[in-house]
């Protein structure tokens, strides 16, 4: 399952990471590494982006990065 797989109001733990070089460091700069929780806040309409609250703050994902986060719930 990816993050964006993930509903609105559900709490994931991340498991694996995917992307090459710079994509994969700016997603782990955004502090998403292995096993930190991510709580999904809302979806836009039509479905991008996807807004996030991660070690206490807020962040909005793309589509496309959210594809490359395996989660579990």
């Amino acid at each position: 399952m990816t993050l964006r797989d993930a509903k609105v109001g559900e709490t994931v733990k991340v498991v694996k990471l995917h992307g090459e070089g710079a994509v994969k460091r700016r997603i782990m700069d955004m502090g998403i590494t292995k096993g930190v929780e991510i709580y999904i806040r809302k979806v836009a309409p039509l479905g991008d982006p996807i807004e996030v609250t991660i070690r206490g703050y807020e962040l909005s994902l793309r589509k496309a990065d959210a594809e490359m986060i395996d989660v579990v719930k």
